[in-house]
């Protein structure tokens, strides 16, 4: 297994029950495939730096886990279909 940092963004129009629905559901995702999660982190409401889908804020979230590399494209797969995360990335995390 390796280790990943997630970054996601989501809308900053939901309620807070939503927002909980969004991560609950993303790490859902990531322990459904085996994966492990080391840290969960709802960073809270932001400037973004230029205006994405009419939004100027986000709602960022912070995950480091550890998961296989080829679960790592469905986890891409589904925040990719999630209308409420705005924009994501995954980056493998290398820790010295």
């Amino acid at each position: 297994m390796r280790n990943y940092e997630l970054m996601y963004i989501i809308r900053p129009d939901l309620e807070p029950d939503a927002v909980q629905a969004v991560t609950d559901k993303i790490q859902e995702v990531i322990r459904g495939g085996g994966g492990e999660i080391r840290k969960h982190e709802v960073m809270g409401k932001r400037r973004l730096a230029y205006e994405i889908g009419k939004f100027r804020e986000g709602i960022y979230v912070l995950v480091l886990f550890s998961s296989e590399p080829s679960h790592v494209a469905e986890l891409e797969r589904v925040l990719r279909i999630t209308d409420e995360v705005v924009r994501h990335l995954v980056i493998r995390d290398v820790v010295a």
